[in-house]
């Protein structure tokens, strides 16, 4: 399995646009077979150095995950979110 997670900061005169993105990416679990888990979180403790938001995500294998990468419905929500997003970190790993 494959733990896939990504956290973003946001601009500042955003956060309508963020809670958007949350909901536009939570629909992406029914709609993309290849994710098995998938969570989404915004931050309710903010700091200098902490990230807005966060998804945990968990697929079966590495090409799964490429394959939800790159699937158009995913691509969609990830060009909304550049237009509103200052920063992102991401990791994947094995569990």
């Amino acid at each position: 399995m494959i733990r896939h997670i990504v956290m973003w900061k946001f601009k500042e005169d955003q956060h309508d646009n963020m809670l958007l993105f949350r909901e536009r990416l939570l629909a992406l679990r029914d709609r993309i077979p290849e994710i098995r888990e998938m969570e989404v979180g915004i931050n309710i403790n903010p700091s200098e150095r902490s990230f807005d938001a966060v998804l945990v995500s968990s697929f079966d294998s590495l090409d799964a995950l490429k394959s939800y990468s790159v699937n158009p419905l995913h691509v969609a929500v990830s060009d909304f979110c550049k237009t509103i997003r200052t920063q992102s970190v991401s990791v994947d790993y094995e569990f």
